[in-house]
């Protein structure tokens, strides 16, 4: 597998964009990379590591879209950006995928200027794992899509169908909408609208209706779809809660032991540790015709080696999609003819 990798992308760039790429080399004999980034910064970090040139090829620019910068604006006003450039591999095949930790929303954007986007797929949604109580779940759209339509909401649960079938190896996942409560009535016209588009289309036995933010941890569901605005915030406000919890409690508990503290520090910071964003590394940006992962801005090495490492599964996704999308598709032709 050939990846484009933004070399700038993240809050620490270069650095352990670089370590990280060097890491999935070692592990992986049959990927290679494009660093697409400033001459200046990455060729001296690459010059420090020892790797195969032939399985690493390097574009610069000296354009880079800040992480506060405005996406749109940036996009247009930097058109040799590290992440255009990416993209620009993207879209000439000559990667299969492309990995950025750098803005969002520029990212986005690439791809929504590029137009790669697989047959039937209307908007691409980013999806990111959810840890629940008894396994986790995918959450999509977590930004991508901050003012989506019915059809869209309706297809990012197709997304997330095929994703779980693919990557989690559930066979008949179970959909929910979220809202500000389980019944039928609650919530925005959005909600009510996208709520009978899954009632009424190839979905409609794994949809199990609304589902609130107390649930999203429960597991209830396998696939939860929200507009990208209340997913990124959900988001980032579980992640503030892992982080949280999980070290409030390690003070308050390590505080009060003697013998078993190194016990009792191990596991709770072997449970922060597995939940954490980079032990996943990335989040696909699905509905794209080849593979992008976003990562955390804050993405270490173990991110981005993550994200690299687990790029391969989302070609399958991809084809599973396309089989959602079409059935959805003919499903609804079906019932429109009848």
């Amino acid at each position: 597998m050939r990846l484009a990798i933004d070399a700038m992308g993240g809050d620490d760039a270069p650095g352990p964009i670089v370590q990280g790429c060097m890491e999935a080399l070692a592990l992986d004999p049959d990927l290679s990379l494009v660093l697409v980034g400033d001459e200046p910064q990455v060729l001296p970090l690459l010059e420090k590591v020892d790797y195969s040139p032939s399985r690493v090829n390097f574009l610069h620019t000296d354009q880079v879209v800040g992480m506060d910068e405005s996406p749109g604006t940036a996009m247009r006003r930097k058109p040799k950006s590290s992440i255009n450039l990416c993209w620009s591999l993207l879209a000439e095949g000559s990667v299969d995928g492309l990995v950025s930790a750098g803005n969002t929303g520029a990212v986005v954007a690439g791809g929504l200027k590029t137009r790669r986007f697989l047959e039937g797929v209307h908007r691409p949604g980013i999806a990111v794992t959810i840890p629940t109580m008894t396994g986790v779940s995918i959450m999509i759209d977590a930004g991508a899509n901050l003012n989506p339509k019915p059809e869209h909401l309706l297809q990012y649960g197709m997304m997330g169908v095929a994703y779980v079938k693919q990557v989690l190896g559930i066979a008949n996942p179970s959909i929910g909408l979220m809202n500000i409560g389980s019944e039928d009535t609650k919530g925005t016209s959005l909600a009510k609208e996208t709520s009978l588009l899954f009632r009424n289309g190839s979905l409609r036995d794994a949809y199990k209706g609304n589902i609130e933010g107390r649930d999203i941890c429960r597991g209830l569901v396998d696939v939860i779809v929200c507009d990208g605005f209340v997913g990124n915030a959900l988001l980032k406000c579980c992640e503030g809660v892992l982080d949280f919890v999980v070290k409030r409690v390690a003070m308050e508990l390590l505080g009060n032991l003697n013998v078993e503290r190194q016990k009792a520090e191990e596991v709770l910071f072997g449970l922060y540790n597995r939940y954490h964003h980079s032990e996943v590394g990335a989040a696909p940006l699905l509905g794209i015709d080849g593979v992008c992962l976003i990562g955390h801005g804050a993405s270490d090495a173990r991110s981005v080696r993550n994200a690299i490492r687990n790029a391969k599964i989302y070609t399958e996704v991809n084809r599973t999609i396309l089989e959602e999308i079409s059935h959805g598709i003919r499903t609804t032709s079906g019932a429109a003819g009848t």
